[in-house]
């Protein structure tokens, strides 16, 4: 993860006195002064990203069969109901005769029974026959009408099965991959327990994302809905644009790094975009100019300050009381700062706001034009310190 920053620049102020006899003490100053003023701040969070589908379909058949025809090749795009593949149709007609003519024997099988039926209906009324009669007249009724309605159940299956060996797109998309070839025999995915023979994979490519991985100290800058621009190596000259539209909450960690996926969706009215190109992503979090700004590494913390308050020559005492006050939102919102005055270098807390990194804006505590410190880090000075006492055994 990259931003768009410029570093510090710290002022090193060396004055070493060495040689024979000197008793000068060598000082090592390490610190620069900066104004308060008007700052444009500008941070923009880059990232690389692959462009993928939104949504790919698995384009497979409901029959299984010889493959005898296949209408598209990788890169076409296909219209939603065009014929995609043919699979053989012997198997699925036979069925069809056969579920048509068992439909007109259990239609004859219907009307006999209906007939016998009602004749015992009405002997039965005039006394003719035995109770039993009748109700086997009426059990052969049912039968033949529960078998009338099965037969009726098949022949649309074999209507189904049969239309189901012409395969049809089920969206107007472009063909990605066709892993199927004519002369093929694959197998249903209703049928075969491993989910059936893929034909074809589509998608719809008029609108495509990228997959960016955001690093975790940049994720809560994010927002859905934010615009973000992107190149590619293909079209170097030129920009896309598009819109946060997730952010997926399980994070990935690689490497000891730790990033989650952010996905951008793109319009791709011209199909630019190709899937699996590799994108550069920018995302502007920020690009505003700010009334009054002071530089990051001028803010110091309440844990820090008694190491760098020593370079420039302020006494513990009058540390101690000015840490003696609490101020809420330390650490977060309020800082503390070494401006600069008529009696030397003063502490101050300030509140800030906004910030790229380099400068942060500055909402109360200072004014236009004060002079504050730019101090190193706790560990910065340690260091110098050290490298201090080791000039001072070597040129003694």
């Amino acid at each position: 993860m990259k931003h768009k920053i410029f570093s510090l620049l710290i002022i090193p102020i060396a004055l070493v006195s060495c040689g024979g006899g000197s008793s000068d003490e060598e000082e090592f100053k390490f610190y620069s002064k900066k104004e308060v003023k008007t700052q444009q701040l500008d941070l923009t969070v880059e990232a690389s990203g692959t462009v993928e589908a939104i949504s790919s379909i698995e384009i497979k058949s409901k029959a299984s069969g010889e493959i005898l025809y296949l209408g598209a090749e990788i890169g076409d795009f296909i219209e939603k109901g065009q014929v995609l593949a043919r699979i053989d149709q012997r198997t699925p007609k036979n069925n069809l005769e056969q579920a048509s003519a068992d439909l007109d024997v259990a239609k004859v099988r219907l009307q006999n029974a209906e007939s016998q039926f009602l004749r015992s209906e009405t002997l039965h009324n005039e006394g003719s026959i035995s109770d039993k009669a009748f109700e086997d007249a009426q059990e052969s009724f049912s039968s033949a009408k529960s078998q009338y309605v099965r037969s009726n159940v098949y022949l649309e299956n074999a209507k189904i099965a049969l239309d189901d060996t012409l395969v049809r797109s089920p969206i107007s998309g472009t063909i990605i991959s066709r892993p199927a070839e004519v002369g093929q025999v694959i197998t249903s995915p209703t049928s075969a327990v491993g989910g059936g023979t893929l034909l074809m994979e589509m998608a719809d490519l008029n609108q495509v994302r990228v997959r960016a991985l955001i690093d975790e100290i940049d994720i809560g800058k994010i927002t859905i809905g934010q615009e973000v621009t992107l190149k590619v190596s293909a079209y170097r000259d030129k920009k896309f644009t598009g819109i946060v539209s997730k952010i997926e909450p399980q994070a990935r960690e690689e490497q000891n790094v730790t990033t989650f996926p952010v996905l951008i969706d793109i319009k791709n009215e011209n199909n630019l975009l190709l899937i699996g190109m590799n994108t550069d992503v920018e995302i502007e979090i920020l690009n505003e100019q700010v009334a009054l700004a002071l530089p990051s590494g001028s803010l110091r913390t309440r844990r820090d300050v008694m190491s760098v308050a020593m370079l420039l020559g302020i006494d513990n005492d009058q540390i101690s009381s000015f840490l003696e006050k609490k101020v809420e939102g330390e650490g977060f919102t309020y800082f503390i700062v070494f401006k600069e005055t008529n009696k030397g270098p003063q502490m101050q807390w300030v509140k800030v706001g906004k910030t790229d990194l380099n400068y942060v804006e500055l909402k109360e505590g200072l004014n236009k034009n004060d002079i504050v410190y730019v101090l190193p880090s706790e560990g910065l000075i340690k260091s110098q310190q050290r490298f201090s006492e080791r000039l001072k055994n070597r040129f003694s």
